[in-house]
């Protein structure tokens, strides 16, 4: 199930990367430099290649949050701090070096 998940989630993010791209620049993204003709474009933000990006963007977070959960719930939970202290442990149990002078 995993695999398959993962599968999709790597299509998705290159169909998102492709409609990305794909898409007409505007110029002047942040509002910054715009001129007057950009205020009265006939272009509507409703156009397909835009619906196409948000649908692929929305899979692709759903395919994150599913791997997350997944991988969460095999994943046996263990912390780095945890293996600090086994390792900590083993090291008392070895025989003391003597110094030399």
């Amino acid at each position: 199930m995993e695999n398959i998940i993962l599968i999709i989630h790597v299509i998705l993010a290159l169909l998102l990367i492709v409609s990305v791209l794909l898409q007409r620049s505007d110029g002047g993204a942040l509002g910054i430099g715009s001129g007057a003709d950009t205020l009265m474009s006939s272009r509507t933000a409703g156009n397909f290649l835009t619906k196409f990006t948000t649908l692929i963007a929305i899979l692709f977070i759903i395919t994150s949050i599913s791997l997350t959960i997944i991988n969460k719930k095999e994943e046996n939970p263990s912390s780095v701090l945890d293996e600090i202290e086994k390792q900590e442990n083993k090291d008392k149990n070895l025989p003391k070096i003597p110094k030399s002078n």
